[in-house]
């Protein structure tokens, strides 16, 4: 506690998701490490708002926000804290207790993960407290400074005639995939996705074969490419870099400075194709987790 104000877990409610998104907007900055982006909760809207509401969790004092969790998944929280909070000594042990602690309503007993900034303090007391770290992500980032070149394929936005098409291609390029035109809706009505775009791409043959959503966080700050996924029967054509060069332009577009992405490490194929759209692969970064 300094000078007698306490840090204050608190879920945000629909009324008070407005407050997350705009903090993570401020926090966003191309020198900031990889961090939960306010597309992250925006895409997280496909399931409503409600079910958003019900993810979030933020650690307040005074009044100010100091850091926002996302629940995405029963098992993984997803972290980030104002840029001037990252070594706050006070928020990162109440994150721990509050973290470490199944009845305070975080995250359930079992093996959990936590995604943070990797300078952030929290991550010091987590492997003091004998988290572990799991496996390896790459981030990339491809700055906007100039004019983004031509994708090659036809490029279409997607409005609310084409969820469908949209939707289509997210279930024909991510295994188990459930998402619905009427997700591409709830997710399109949320907050987040006044600074969005979802698009399309489509061969010489009129079909469509990729499909991506970006988010701006604002003018000169970087926008994130989530999810971006390539029809399973269109692979190994270019089509993942075609897509990723034209999210790129749309967030320029859209005013932002960069596009960043983060992809498991393991995953070649979609470091090669970002790669090869001009995306720069930056520092490998690590969940925290524990066993029970």
């Amino acid at each position: 506690m300094i000078g007698g104000m306490a840090i204050v877990l608190g879920e945000p409610g629909v009324d008070g998701l407005s407050d997350a998104v705009d903090v993570l907007r401020e926090w966003q900055d191309d020198g900031a490490p990889m961090q939960l982006h306010p597309g992250d909760l925006g895409w997280f809207w496909r399931s409503g708002a409600e079910a958003a509401a019900a993810a979030v969790r933020t650690w307040s004092r005074d009044g100010r926000i100091l850091a926002v969790g996302l629940l995405d998944g029963p098992g993984l929280l997803r972290l980030t804290t104002a840029p001037e909070a990252r070594r706050d000594p006070e928020l990162a042990q109440r994150l721990v207790e509050d973290v470490s602690d199944p009845e305070r309503g975080v995250l359930p007993a079992g093996r959990v993960n936590i995604e943070a900034p990797a300078d952030a303090l929290v991550q010091d007391l987590l492997s003091e407290d004998g988290w572990r770290a799991d496996e390896p992500w790459t981030p990339l980032r491809r700055g906007l400074a100039e004019p983004v070149e031509d994708p090659g394929v036809r490029i279409e936005v997607v409005g609310p005639e084409q969820a469908h098409v949209f939707a289509a291609v997210h279930r024909a390029a991510f295994d188990g995939s459930r998402f619905t035109d009427t997700r591409w809706r709830a997710m399109a009505a949320g907050a987040p996705y006044a600074d969005a775009r979802c698009l399309v791409a489509y061969d010489d043959r009129g079909s469509a074969v990729a499909a991506v959503a970006v988010w701006s966080a604002g003018p000169g700050r970087p926008g994130l490419l989530e999810p971006m996924g390539v029809h399973r029967d269109h692979r190994r054509r270019g089509h993942g870099r075609a897509i990723a060069v034209a999210a790129a332009a749309a967030l320029r577009e859209l005013g932002s400075s960069s596009a960043i992405v983060c992809t498991p490490s393991s995953n070649t194929a979609a470091v090669a194709a970002y790669s090869s759209a001009g995306f720069r692969p930056r520092p490998e970064v690590r969940d925290k987790y524990r066993d029970a």
